[in-house]
Formats: structure tokens, sequence, C-alpha cells
């Protein structure tokens, strides 16, 4: 095992926070993982897994293991119109997406351009663009940590809801998934309940768009609201979409009539946080070293050496704004380390 010391993470988490790891190891197999947590040194640490650092925001340095998941891998089986698509954790999540859109298995062409990795996947129940992670996923494997040994679990026994699933809540700090398994399709079907893509399919005069289509007019709508994190440090949104009980939304409707809304599950609204953070005059803000974007408020950005506090605290500013107007509490999406 190749176990540094004193890591830099600034090259392995989006926002471009300088932090450092005590200690730093790379996973390319299920076997490394099985060796780390064999040795009571290793296993004694505390750990993070880190896989593309698209969803974490680190205020200090972390004293303990940092576990950079590199596993890699994609394989395919079809079985009549079904498409089991396998992919390794460490496989970055767009490179996968292109893979699908590449043998047109259809399925995930609407949550293009997402970063990260695989196997991050599903512990945040990643979405977009009117589709979710568990409308595709079949199965993962982990690795349980305190035993040693590999589980495998289906898509009920991941208990997904909104932006969760158990790997946040019960099983937080249990497994490490190694391997996801998405059920996808050779029918296409579009997906284009988003008014963005059928607005964007208009304006280009596609009538029966393929997937290669809907991934593509996607891609557009995230590139021209969202920043690159190549070029500027961001973790895409940052804070959740609130869903609220609908006797909570109309009365908040009653006073603030454009509000903007989806459907949620039954019972429920869900509020669009960007909006109401615009509302309160966020958007494109600077603050010293961070602030929002200025094409989408739900983005928080390091305009160069911020600090993991200096955003951490910003954010704070933002919720507290939101609670006053709307009596709204914003969660925030991103790990806080």
């Amino acid at each position: 095992m190749n176990v540094q010391e004193n890591v830099s993470l600034k090259h392995l988490n989006t926002f471009g926070v300088d932090a450092h790891a005590r200690w730093f190891i790379e996973i390319d197999a299920e076997d490394d993982l099985k060796a780390v947590f064999a040795d009571k040194h290793l296993k004694s640490l505390p750990h993070l897994v880190l896989g593309g650092g698209s969803n974490m925001l680190f205020t200090g340095d972390y004293e303990g293991l940092v576990i950079h998941m590199n596993i890699h891998g994609i394989a395919n089986r079809i079985d009549g119109d079904d498409v089991y698509l396998t992919a390794g954790g460490g496989e970055v999540w767009n490179d996968l997406v292109n893979y699908a859109v590449d043998h047109e298995f259809a399925g995930m062409e609407n949550l293009s351009l997402i970063p990260g990795s695989v196997g991050a996947s599903p512990v945040q129940n990643i979405g977009a663009y009117g589709v979710e992670l568990m409308d595709i996923f079949h199965s993962c494997r982990a690795f349980e940590i305190s035993t040693g040994i590999m589980r495998v679990f289906t898509r009920e026994e991941c208990n997904f809801s909104y932006r969760d699933s158990v790997f946040k809540s019960e099983y937080k700090g249990r497994f490490i998934i190694t391997e996801v398994t998405y059920k996808l399709s050779k029918t296409f079907i579009p997906n284009v309940s988003y008014g963005a893509i059928q607005q964007e399919l208009d304006n280009r005069h596609i009538v029966s768009p393929t997937i290669k289509d809907i991934s593509t007019i996607v891609s557009y709508i995230r590139v021209s609201k969202l920043p690159d994190p190549k070029t500027i440090g961001n973790a895409g949104s940052f804070f959740k979409n609130p869903i609220i009980p609908v006797g909570k939304f109309i009365q908040l409707q009653s006073n603030f009539p454009d509000i903007v809304h989806y459907p949620s599950i039954p019972g429920f609204i869900k509020l669009a946080a960007g909006w109401m953070i615009e509302q309160c005059g966020w958007k494109g803000k600077v603050s010293g070293n961070t602030g929002t974007w200025k094409n989408q408020a739900l983005v928080l950005v390091n305009h160069g050496n911020a600090s993991g506090n200096e955003i951490f605290n910003f954010s704070g500013e933002i919720i507290k704004s939101v609670q006053d107007r709307f009596d709204i509490a914003l969660e925030r999406e991103v790990n806080i380390i």
C-alpha cells in the first residue's frame, strides 16, 4: 500500500479550496480497501472517502485518512429491451453518461454534465432536469468497513428520496461504494418535463429528439447557467430546493405570487431555492474571495483564494436572508468537512 502523508487536496475538490490530508491513499481495486481496513493503524484513523470532490467543502485540513476512490471499468449486459450498465466507483459520472448516449442506451441523458464520480451518485441520489438517479438505479456493490466484506444493495434497500439515501443516514460512514449498476433501456422515451428542455428543442426546431439531442441540450443549458469548475471553483448547486407542505405553500404564494415552484410528492411542493436567493439580492454578489455565480444564485463560487470557512460563512448569510424574508430554512446540499 502506498500511503502518503500531508497531501494537498486542492486539485481533488471542485471548489479548489486549499486543504491537506494527514494521510492519503488511492484505491484502485476492492482488494485495496480490504488491505486498508485490515491494517490496525489505518483502520483506527478517522477516514473520508473522496471521489471527484464535487459535492464537498473543506473548512480545514483533514486530520485522518483520505481514501480516494479510483476504481475504473465500464461494462454492459443487454437483456431484451433492458440494459444493465455497470461502472467502477471511480469513473467520472459524465464519462459514463457519454458512454450510454454513444451506445444509445436511454435513461441517463437528462443527467448529462453533472460533476462527480459514479460511486457518489447513489449517496446523493443525484438528479437534474426531471430525472433522479433512483429512476435508473439497479444495484451497487459496497465494502462494509466493520466486517471487511462486500455487500450488494438493491434499489429498495437504498431508501432513496430527494438528494438522500440510506448512505447519508443510517449507513453513513459504514460502507464504501465500489461499483454501481444502472438499469437503462434500448427504447427511448424523451423526458422533456423540465420546461427549458422543450423550449430549447423548439428553438432548434427539433420535433423528434434523439438521446443525443437531449444530452446535448441538457449540457447546453447547464453550461449557460453553471460555471465550469475548471475555470472557477464551485460545487454546483450549494443548497437543496426546499420541499414544503401544500398548506404552507398556499400561504407563501399569497405573499409572493410569482414564487417559482414544482410538483413534488403528494401533499408537498418543491420551491426553487435559487429564485428565493435571487429575490434577496444575492445573485452575482461578490464578498471577499467568494460570492454567488452571475447566472445562477444557487451556485457559490471561489474567486481564487477563498478558504472553506469563508465560503461556509457566506452561505450562512444567505440562509439567514432567505429565512428572514420567506420563513424558509435552506439546507446546504454540499458536505461540510
